[in-house]
């Protein structure tokens, strides 16, 4: 029991370091007062590079506790990118939540928390660790959605998102409980082992499935469960908005991939049908709805439900390369959601922020570095090659045809192209429309974060290599046997 047990320990080690982080942040913003906040930050970003630095100098495999934590290649890749999501976001949040007014120790403390909870998701090895992870996170991001107390729009963004995440709760939990009724078990090997005994399927498990997907699916914003997400990217502070955009939906992903290949695994052609049903209706409304968008924080709501269904393409091939695809897209997405953000963080005049697309007009004349910086991220976004995101959908389409899916990936092509408009059409603004107004100068660690963004968007080329290798060892993890 004690090696088991220290061998558990050894393989939470990060976490740990986290919720230890998190309490020791949480006394020293109490006791410091106003003067605490910039402090708490600081040491929340190191305590989150740390973690990082563990995960990647202290890899274990294998499940620990009665196997609901998992340790493998695949929940060290993605933990990389959930960690370096949270801390690039509290980067990016000082100066806006200074100039804002709210900025308040409990915010760094919140995403630390909200990031545990992320962790443990990555690692959910049964359907009970699942469900604590993902409600760990739920809890931090509902307040966080709303920590900006003095404005209306925060608390309403709070509130939606409450509820609705509530209502996916409730259906998750109904879902789990129908697999658990009819497998006897909830740790995602044992589901599967009970799935694969006999060849019928009984219509309950199935039932099962769908509510448990249909969880999932509203934490990576795929429709028919997106309803939350523009509002609460409008409505909430800007900061928060990247967080959300970045971090959580690394985290959901990499669970909705845990659960359909280890749990569900022999439920392959059913579960496919789901998943390729919520790409297409994510990578449609995701390229339609945005195009009337005035808001960029509403666009960009849209623009992230449309590349959660780019990655699901991957994941529905049901491959290794199909998850391989995934990954990758995961990784660049998160590279150029973080540099946009920054330079939505950016857009801020005497008179305060903004964020009505119009008043970038003329952007190239005032501000030709930025115009530039934000050009190659649209491009990006869009798909254009040979930047980064042209290859982060080369990836899944690729792994949908050796897959067979045909149909899919054209409607991804065609997808694409529809949603490449409203990238084009911000281009447009900024590099044709008469300038209306100057931007105040990028302050240093926004700058730093787009102009990182914008390099790694731009040379993706180069170093292809090693992210597609690091893809394929953390693919490998579903397949080995």
């Amino acid at each position: 029991m004690s090696i088991d047990l220290n061998s558990g320990l050894i393989a939470l080690a990060p976490e740990l370091i986290i919720v230890l982080g998190a309490i020791l942040l949480l006394m020293i913003g109490v006791f410091a007062a106003g003067s605490g906040v910039r402090i708490v930050n600081g040491l929340a970003v190191a305590i989150l590079i740390f973690a990082g630095a563990l995960v990647v100098l202290m890899p274990t495999d294998g499940a620990v506790f009665n196997d609901a934590f998992v340790s493998d290649s695949f929940t060290r890749f993605m933990k990389i990118l959930t960690l370096i999501g949270s801390a690039v976001t509290l980067v990016m949040s000082v100066g806006f939540a200074k100039a804002e007014r709210f900025d308040k120790f409990e915010f760094p403390v919140l995403i630390m928390l909200a990031t545990l909870g992320m962790m443990f998701m990555i690692s959910a090895n049964s359907m009970l660790s699942l469900y604590m992870g993902l409600e760990l996170q739920s809890l931090a991001l509902y307040v966080v959605a709303a920590i900006n107390r003095d404005s209306v729009r925060a608390t309403e963004a709070g509130l939606k998102y409450f509820v609705l995440g509530a209502l996916s709760s409730g259906m998750l939990l109904y879902g789990i409980s129908l697999v658990y009724g009819y497998t006897g078990t909830v740790e995602f090997d044992g589901v599967a082992a009970a799935v694969t005994v006999g060849d019928e399927r009984p219509l309950g498990l199935l039932f099962g499935l769908v509510f448990v997907l249909a969880g999932l699916a509203f934490k990576i914003s795929a429709v028919p469960f997106h309803m939350w997400t523009p509002d609460v990217y409008e409505g909430a502070p800007t900061p928060v908005t990247a967080f959300f955009a970045a971090a959580p939906k690394m985290a959901a992903m990499a669970l909705l991939v845990r659960v359909v290949m280890d749990a569900f695994e022999p439920l392959t052609a059913d579960w496919r049908q789901i998943v390729t049903f919520i790409a297409i209706a994510s990578m449609a409304l995701g390229s339609f709805a945005a195009i009337g968008q005035t808001n960029i924080k509403r666009l960009m709501a849209y623009s992230s439900i449309g590349h959660m269904g780019f990655a699901l393409v991957g994941l529905a091939a049901g491959t290794q390369a199909g998850v391989r695809g995934v990954a990758i897209y995961m990784l660049i997405y998160l590279a150029m959601t973080l540099g946009a953000f920054a330079f939505i963080l950016a857009m801020r005049r005497k008179g305060g922020n903004f964020e009505n697309i119009a008043d970038l007009a003329g952007l190239s004349s005032t501000n030709p570095l930025m115009a530039t910086a934000l050009t190659v991220l649209m491009f990006s976004l869009a798909g254009i090659p040979p930047l980064a995101g042209f290859w982060a959908k080369w990836y899944v389409f690729l792994a949908a045809i050796e897959a067979d899916l045909y149909a899919l990936a054209i409607i991804g092509v065609i997808a694409s192209v529809v949603g490449a408009f409203y990238y084009l059409r911000i281009i447009k603004i900024m590099w044709f429309d008469e300038p209306i107004g100057r931007l105040e100068p990028v302050q240093g660690e926004l700058g730093t974060v787009l102009g990182i963004s914008t390099v790694f968007t731009l040379v993706y080329v180069i170093v292809a290599g090693p992210v597609e290798a690091s893809a394929e060892i953390a693919a490998r993890a579903f397949f080995a046997g």
